[in-house]
């Protein structure tokens, strides 16, 4: 199966780089649950630039990006900004699981099981590659 490629505005890697070397409390938390594939063995990106916007976290195989909202999320601005944001990951076939600080922090476990749930249903309707045709 051809992989997709997913475009990238290239002037926002520097920009990614720089939110990777200053994460929030709330990322650093969700990073250590998702890198080096100890979430279900899937590599998962952090501050990954996607057409014009970078998303938190992402994964490639699972066409999963996950945001972590700060407090200025919660201003009607910045939601608008999400929300076009979001409808533009969906048209590239990007799947968005939105959290906000506040849930990670006093929550984590919960949103760690709301990823794991998400993988979880997604390999329930994805054809294993070497059952396909047979």
């Amino acid at each position: 199966m051809k992989r997709k490629i997913i475009p990238y505005n290239p002037k926002l890697t520097a920009l990614a780089r720089d939110l990777r070397n200053n994460s929030t409390k709330a990322e650093i938390i969700v990073w250590q649950k998702l890198k080096r594939k100890l979430m279900y063995g899937y590599d998962f990106h952090r501050q990954k630039p996607i057409d014009n916007y970078i998303l938190d976290f992402f994964c490639y195989e699972l066409m999963l990006g996950i945001e972590v909202d700060g407090y200025s999320h919660e201003f009607l601005e910045v939601y608008n900004k999400d929300v076009v944001k979001e409808n533009k990951m969906n048209e590239i076939g990007i799947t968005i699981l939105r959290f906000s600080d506040f849930q990670v922090l006093k929550d984590t476990e919960n949103v760690i099981r709301a990823i794991e749930f998400y993988i979880v249903e997604y390999e329930k309707h994805t054809p294993n590659p070497s059952q396909e045709g047979s």
